[in-house]
């Protein structure tokens, strides 16, 4: 064990492994919960993250802009609208934003506050979503983020009972541990055992798939286009 010991003590790099697993074990044990840590994160002046900006937010932009032009979308929510900048790239002919983070929603509501098409909403139990439905619901880079199995599950219904036509999931989609404020889930396996009515139309792979030296501009999130089921 001495020897080990000094080994980490010798090696810079083995000695930055090890304070990162410290660190790690020490953050998993103070994890406040998913809307806490959102709240406090936003407070503090930080952004929704690097998939909300440059060439990761172009690209969903891309691929948005494109569905809602092709299936002539008018009516848009979001569950999970965050600060708002990936909003400024889409064009949603009418949006709902909600959010966990009241301090996300003030942001969202003072960026847009010209604009009549826009409307942000806190997210929460006490809320009437039922006034806000939607053509179209979406979930951008939001699912990996929801740690808690109740928080999941009543957002992943309110995802589907909120959109009459169409669902954009854009997310990982396999299983990990959680690692602080991230915890990958096989959403769409969760989906075909609980939610009836919708079906997988179209997978879009990432045009920037992850790679760990460049974790900015890279992601590990895939789109997963639902549409509801018309008999």
């Amino acid at each position: 064990m001495n020897k080990i010991i000094n080994i980490v003590h010798k090696s810079a790099v083995l000695r930055k492994i090890a304070l990162f697993f410290l660190r790690l074990f020490r953050s998993n044990n103070k994890f406040p919960g998913s809307s806490v840590y959102w709240e406090i994160r936003y407070q503090k002046g930080k952004s929704s993250g690097a998939g909300s900006y440059n060439r990761l937010a172009i690209f969903k932009a891309e691929v948005i802009n494109s569905y809602i032009k092709e299936k002539q979308i008018n009516t848009v929510i979001e569950l999970g609208c965050g600060d708002g900048h990936q909003i400024e790239l889409c064009n949603y002919p009418s949006y709902y934003g909600l959010d966990i983070s009241s301090t996300a929603i003030s942001l969202c509501q003072l960026k847009f506050k010209d604009d009549s098409t826009k409307s942000f909403y806190v997210y929460d139990a006490n809320r009437n979503l039922s006034t806000l439905k939607s053509e179209l619901s979406l979930s951008l880079d939001v699912l990996y983020h929801l740690i808690e199995e109740t928080v999941f599950e009543k957002y992943m219904y309110d995802l589907f009972n909120l959109a009459s036509r169409y669902v954009i999931i854009y997310s990982s989609n396999y299983d990990t541990p959680q690692f602080y404020h991230e915890k990958d889930r096989n959403f769409t396996n969760w989906i075909e055992t609980n939610i009836n009515g919708w079906k997988l139309g179209n997978v879009i792979k990432n045009k920037y798939p992850y790679d760990v030296k460049d974790p900015d501009n890279t992601s590990k999130a895939d789109f997963f286009l639902y549409e509801k089921i018309i008999n």
